[in-house]
């Protein structure tokens, strides 16, 4: 009778060890968790406002090992308070920029929040108009992306697919001295010239393409993170380039890394879809796609000086049957002190002076 029990004895003795070992607590540490509170208490600021920022953080167990807050990815303290403010933070950087806190406890475990705040250039941009000093030929069938002038020539990057081309133009009669054909496969985009080296890059193929001055042979290619390519200049150091955000991006020439990024925004919001562009002295002119505007921005800080509209522009200068497009062309003639502008498809180029509007 006693062996009999002895299957259920056994039976039960291993029900309760179950019992008990799966009544133990099999919680694991939990991650701390941070919040971001600001004052004044807005989404939108101005450049150059101040803020207080209130870093809370929460812990369920375990102890802090640090709590880093940053600013654009700029350190604004460390400390291993849970409740703590920073203030007077000055927001010195335009477009959707963001505050982190980072904050990891003794075990390692770690956490992150963020906060977007949008910041508006303080300065309110002159509004200009133009006036024409000169026209020259400009082919018809030329989609302009990239414009550049260089030691008397004009230099243009032509984009749709299978008609994309990088040309060298004798201003004064709009012929083409020189001609390269992009395979079928790109969209061409801007064009800059530096170091005697012409940059194309291409609408959405995420590559660009170096050629020789002189031959236009190609001697490089490189690819970039932008998921567009639009407009291309530099600054006599580094390419800039827009990708029809608001977003400019310094990239270096030779192994084509990010240097840095500037968002641009004037008074009264982002200024998104950045076209073709032209570095002068500091300023970038940007065409704004689809509009008939130019802006002049600090390339320093991204703020939009001025706004140039150049409506009527090519009013009088088409016949009616052409196929013209938008707005889309800068070039610089630094020693002579000349600006040139044209269009997608345009039958002219513009020789141009910016005034003031009365």
């Amino acid at each position: 009778m006693k062996r009999n029990l002895f299957p259920i004895v056994l039976i039960l003795s291993l029900f309760v060890t179950f019992l008990s070992c799966s009544s133990k607590s099999t919680k694991r540490p939990r991650k701390p968790v941070s919040s971001l509170t600001i004052k004044p208490n807005n989404t939108q600021f101005t450049y150059g406002d101040k803020v207080d920022v209130n870093v809370k953080t929460k812990l369920r167990d375990g102890e802090i090992k640090n709590i880093k807050v940053y600013y654009q990815n700029r350190l604004l303290k460390e400390s291993n308070e849970l409740d703590f403010v920073i203030e007077n933070v000055e927001l010195d950087a335009l477009g959707l920029t963001t505050l982190k806190v980072d904050a990891e406890k003794t075990d390692g475990l770690k956490n992150t929040r963020t906060k977007a705040l949008t910041v508006l250039s303080d300065i309110k941009p002159k509004q200009l108009t133009y006036q024409v000093i000169n026209t020259y030929p400009h082919l018809k069938t030329s989609y302009t992306q990239g414009l550049e002038y260089y030691k008397g020539y004009l230099y243009e990057g032509t984009g749709e697919t299978g008609h994309s081309k990088l040309l060298k133009i004798d201003i004064k009669t709009g012929k083409p001295l020189q001609t390269f054909d992009m395979d079928d496969k790109y969209f061409g985009e801007g064009i800059t010239i530096l170091n005697n080296k012409i940059y194309q890059i291409t609408y959405h193929a995420q590559k660009g393409f170096v050629y020789d001055l002189e031959s236009f042979a190609v001697i490089d290619s490189f690819t970039y993170k932008s998921e567009q390519g639009w407009g291309l200049t530099n600054d006599g150091t580094h390419l800039i380039m827009s990708d029809g955000t608001n977003v400019l991006t310094w990239l270096n020439p030779e192994d084509f890394s990010i240097v840095k990024t500037i968002q641009v925004a004037n008074d009264r919001g982002t200024m998104n879809v950045l076209n073709e562009l032209e570095y002068i002295d500091g300023i970038i002119y940007a065409n704004i796609y689809t509009t008939d505007f130019i802006v002049k921005i600090d390339a320093s800080t991204g703020k939009v000086l001025e706004e140039i509209n150049l409506k009527g522009l090519i009013d009088m200068y088409h016949k009616p049957e052409d196929r013209i497009d938008v707005l889309n062309g800068i070039a610089y003639d630094k020693e002579n002190n000349k600006m040139y502008v044209t269009g997608k498809l345009f039958p002219r180029l513009f020789e141009v002076k910016f005034i003031e509007k009365n």
